[in-house]
């Protein structure tokens, strides 16, 4: 279901009316939607499917990268995917209405802190198809009414999937206007959509920072950017070798495709000698492109089928999303600190290490919205999280950070209950 750039006010406008409905529906009839949602989404996969294939084709034909082709790409096993994940979403608390905290003022005033929904919540993402759903399904729960904008790459994916969710939203109770995909308008509909000030409540974009720009430039809508992953696994002069091993090849050739994918490796000086030649042989056994310091190149001499090309400056800042590894060496846990802090992006970053002062200063001095000690960064994840999915992972720290689910698509207002009081 698509809709062009001349009624992308009057599709916000409708979302604007349906928000309100939605603000106050129970949790049966959401539930109800979302259910109806998951039932149609396998009963028309091969709809989907004969869809995503032509989108497949196209990028094919466009000569789009492996990353992109992984990302756009749908079979049953995702599809079905999709469907567990909009039914974890239904089996979650409803957050509309939820009691953040209470109290009784001195006067007597009964003051509750609640959960409410934003209104109205546009998502604007690339060649995902499955952020239809996952939207779709995460701001109905939280309440509150969504205008979908993916890109051309995925244009015939995206209006199946849109089509599929509207139907079966309106045939369990949604009201009109309460999902709606914009589509085909180019740069002049983004910013329409990015302009309804008043209109829609927040704007989440989840792409690159070719899009984050685009919407910088002008957006009048509070945005919250669903953004990039330059993710890092350091490995420090403690750590469990077998498992920084393990670790680091998780994280880097599991997907690469994905935010949370690492890009760099930065390893402690102190057992660089050893691991090195261990994790740098792994990972070009794995069709991983190496690059590196003069440290990590050294290492990798001794070991003739490994190649790593120097590290420039731009390789330490570049969010690659594909087999590709920067690969440094560092003196110590602060060393690594400021390396991050300085190229990363916010995103996650892992630790592993034995040595529990190098964990917290890891901790308490990496500034991202996931920070993981022994472990892969390829947990950070709305359903990993136990969100039952997604929009994006925020590396903002307002007005919410990391994977946005439920919560973060509300926001709060105070009900305050007297028996007559009058300030005096």
């Amino acid at each position: 279901m698509a809709v062009t750039a001349s009624t992308v006010i009057e599709t916000c406008l409708a979302a604007k009316r349906a928000a309100g409905q939605l603000a106050a529906l129970p949790s049966g009839v959401k539930n109800a939607a979302l259910e109806a949602i998951a039932t149609a989404l396998i009963e028309r996969t091969p709809e989907i499917l004969e869809a995503n294939a032509g989108d497949l084709e196209a990028g094919r034909e466009a000569g789009l990268t492996d990353a992109l082709m992984d990302r756009l790409a749908l079979d049953p096993g995702r599809i079905a995917v999709i469907a567990r994940q909009v039914r974890d979403i239904a089996a979650l608390p409803d957050p509309v209405g939820e009691v953040i905290e209470g109290r009784r003022l001195y006067n007597g005033l009964e003051v509750r802190k609640v959960r409410v929904p934003l209104g109205v919540i546009a998502v604007v993402y690339e060649a995902r198809p499955n952020v239809t759903i996952d939207a779709a399904a995460l701001c109905l729960k939280s309440g509150n009414a969504v205008v979908l904008r993916g890109s051309s790459t995925a244009a015939a994916s995206n209006g199946v999937l849109a089509e599929v969710a509207i139907e079966a939203g309106l045939s369990a109770g949604l009201p009109e206007g309460a999902m709606a995909l914009v589509a085909g308008g180019g740069h002049e509909e983004l910013a329409q959509l990015a302009t309804q000030a008043g209109v829609i409540d927040l704007i989440i974009p989840r792409g690159g920072e070719g899009l984050k720009a685009a919407l910088k430039g002008v957006a009048t809508v509070p945005v919250m950017y669903a953004a990039s992953g330059n993710c890092h696994v350091y490995v420090d002069a403690t750590a469990s070798l077998a498992e920084a091993l393990a670790i680091t090849m998780n994280a880097k050739v599991q997907r690469p495709s994905v935010c949370n994918a690492a890009e760099t490796l930065l390893v402690h000086e102190a057992v660089a000698d050893e691991f090195l030649p261990m994790v740098l042989r792994e990972l070009a056994a794995a069709g991983v492109e190496l690059r590196g310091d003069d440290r990590t190149r050294a290492a990798a001499a001794r070991s003739p089928s490994t190649a790593v090309a120097p590290a420039t400056d731009e390789d330490w800042a570049t969010e690659y999303h594909a087999l590709t590894l920067a690969v440094g060496v560092v003196g110590s846990v602060v060393e690594a600190v400021k390396h991050i802090n300085r190229y990363g992006s916010g995103h996650s970053e892992a630790i592993v290490t034995r040595d529990t002062e190098a964990a917290r200063a890891f901790q308490l001095g990496v500034d991202a919205a996931c920070v993981y000690i022994n472990a892969s960064t390829r947990f950070t994840d709305g359903g990993e999280f136990g969100m039952g999915a997604e929009i994006g992972n925020s590396t903002q720290k307002l007005h919410a950070r990391g994977p946005i689910g439920l919560r973060e698509l509300c926001t709060f207002k105070y009900l305050v209950e007297g028996a007559g009081q009058v300030r005096a």
